[in-house]
């Protein structure tokens, strides 16, 4: 149970920063694009309970902790709502929007690699906590970047994709949207469970998830200096 509460500790802030700013961004790239929706409803905000969604970011990530002995976690916060439609162009806006939630993430990385710096300045009990939180911020923003960017709507990468690919093509993706929450949860829990039955590594997650975001967290630590 200490390991557990350990875990929130250091990863609480880390998560909610990130799953806000997230979201914000996506709502103040709209909102420059023409559609206020997300503006009206003050969704265009770093305020942390104007995104919470009470399953995806509470009760998920903390049943997933518990069930996981405090080694796994995954939430989400309440979709910013953007009318596409209103957008000035809207193909070429919905990518600048869509994009903007990774890249913010990965600019909080970065920002919370930076400040690993100031780490050692502080009393050794308090900058342990410090640091592991900062270590956590790290690695969360770059996993929700990538994960987002993953090319299947309903993530960023989905959407993206829908953006600058040929009509045709993007069509028949678009269409994939209704499906692409039992497509994701297939892919991370049903597919490697499979898979181990059958004595096959089918751990999808792990190669276009995990790999790819730990060399971007280890290239974001070095970029800034810290080893």
């Amino acid at each position: 149970m200490n390991d557990i509460l350990y875990q929130i500790s250091i990863s609480a802030l880390p998560v909610l920063l990130a799953i806000t700013a997230h979201e914000a961004a996506h709502g103040w790239v709209a909102w420059r694009c023409g559609d206020d929706t997300a503006y009206r409803l003050g969704r265009v905000t770093f305020n942390p309970f104007r995104h919470i969604d009470p399953f995806g970011t509470i009760i998920l990530p903390g049943l997933l902790l518990l069930l996981s002995g405090g080694r796994f976690m995954f939430g989400f916060a309440k979709p910013v709502p953007v009318d596409f439609n209103r957008l000035r162009e809207p193909r070429r806006d919905m990518v600048a929007v869509a994009a903007a939630g990774p890249g913010v993430n990965l600019m909080m990385a970065t920002a919370a690699a930076a400040l690993l710096h100031v780490v050692p300045l502080l009393p050794a009990m308090l900058g342990a906590w410090v640091e592991a939180n900062l270590v956590v911020a790290v690695w969360i923003n770059v996993l929700l970047a990538v994960f987002n960017m993953l090319p299947l709507p309903p993530l960023d990468g989905g959407r993206v994709a829908v953006g600058i690919l040929p009509p045709p093509l993007a069509l028949k993706l678009a269409r994939l949207e209704r499906y692409g929450l039992v497509i994701i949860l297939g892919l991370v829990f049903v597919l490697p469970a499979v898979g181990n039955a059958v004595g096959l590594n089918l751990d999808v997650f792990q190669w276009l998830v995990i790999v790819p975001a730990s060399h971007i967290s280890e290239a974001i630590l070095a970029l800034v200096g810290v080893s």
